[in-house]
């Protein structure tokens, strides 16, 4: 039985539900925006988290209030085919990835009110047990804002709190050759994302085939995530084509058959695929393809990080997965973080951690 197959029956009493806002100042030019998404009926809650990128989004959306027509009685599967139908945007999203995130924030608040009503766990309805997680710290090494060249001092900063802490790094244009050599001798770099999918946004890399050869020769061992394929790189790429995983154009089972290369590991971001159905068969898929997958996150300010953390745990705990413990996110990072494996109790029922 598919994983969808064994949680889209699951029977859903929605009474209504609220809107609740969260924000992190990270710096002076960026604040990350959530909201968080609670379910309530029959006695319980479900909560899942809204990680649409653009405030503006949020803004309307909390503005606009509980006014979708979500209350009534459903089967998971059911709701989802229910909420699929409707527009959950009071205006049109500035990007359009974001109704995704939208879909899967309804979905995973669904999910673990469905199974608080049911008196499961996730675990226990998948017939899995969480397993120690695995984790690696994504960082750019300086800001967006920024030209200047970027230096190591962000990196150390956290091994000098926690030595053992593996990394997933963006390397950028200002990257220079005594820099590369001085993370590579640190052996702490697991994953690079290359940033080569993406066009247009503040976090966009010039595609620099001299880079790329720099970066594949000084970490042999090191995943290369979403390099960008042109003429001037495929023959640089070609051979250390089982290293390249993809982050960014996977939204689905099928963007991964549309792949050039059938990738050993690919990142199965929950909310980048934004649908139960759509996550349960990318993991039916891996499984049945043999292709590694590993977890991805997207800033969470709340329980959206929970979430993808016992998903990671549950499907994939021993791969290089982007879900740290929210506090390596905050502008201070604080003491007494859990070093990575981290041993997850789910609580007694629902989609959430004890």
């Amino acid at each position: 039985m598919g994983i969808w197959d064994q949680l889209a029956s699951l029977p859903l009493e929605i009474d209504r539900y609220d809107l609740e806002g969260r924000e992190l100042a990270f710096s002076e030019e960026f604040v990350r925006y959530t909201t968080l998404i609670t379910l309530r009926g029959g006695g319980e809650e479900g909560v899942g988290e809204d990680v649409v990128y653009d405030g503006l989004d949020h803004v309307s959306f909390q503005a606009a209030g509980a006014t979708l027509p979500l209350t009534g009685s459903w089967t998971l599967g059911s709701f989802a085919e229910h909420l699929s139908e409707l527009d959950t945007f009071p205006d049109p999203p500035v990007r359009d990835v974001s109704r995704r995130y939208r879909n899967w924030a309804f979905e995973s608040a669904a999910l673990d009110l469905a199974l608080r009503q049911a008196g499961r766990s996730l675990a226990e309805q998948v017939g899995r047990e969480l397993s120690p997680l695995n984790y690696v710290v994504s960082m750019r090494l300086g800001s967006f804002e920024s030209d200047a060249p970027e230096t190591s001092e962000k990196m150390l900063r956290v091994l000098e709190r926690y030595p053992s802490t593996r990394f997933k790094l963006d390397p950028t244009n200002t990257w220079s050759d005594e820099l590369i050599e001085e993370l590579a001798a640190s052996g702490a770099v697991d994953s690079l994302d290359l940033k080569g999918q993406y066009k247009g946004t503040p976090v966009d890399v010039e595609t620099d085939p001299v880079l790329y050869a720099k970066l594949i020769e000084a970490f042999p061992d090191a995943w290369l995530e979403d390099p960008d394929i042109t003429e001037e790189t495929r023959p640089i790429l070609e051979p250390v084509r089982d290293r390249i995983t993809w982050d960014a154009p996977i939204h689905s089972v099928d963007d991964v058959l549309a792949l050039e290369w059938e990738p050993r590991v690919v990142n199965i971001k929950p909310s980048r695929v934004g649908s139960l159905a759509e996550l349960g068969r990318a993991y039916d898929f891996c499984a049945e393809r043999g292709i590694g997958a590993y977890g991805g996150g997207q800033t969470e300010l709340g329980v959206g990080r929970d979430h993808i953390q016992y998903l990671a745990a549950l499907f994939h705990p021993d791969t290089p997965n982007d879900v740290a413990p929210r506090g390596f996110n905050a502008p201070e990072l604080p003491d007494g973080m859990p070093e990575s494996p981290i041993e997850l109790e789910p609580a007694a029922t629902g989609f959430r951690l004890a």
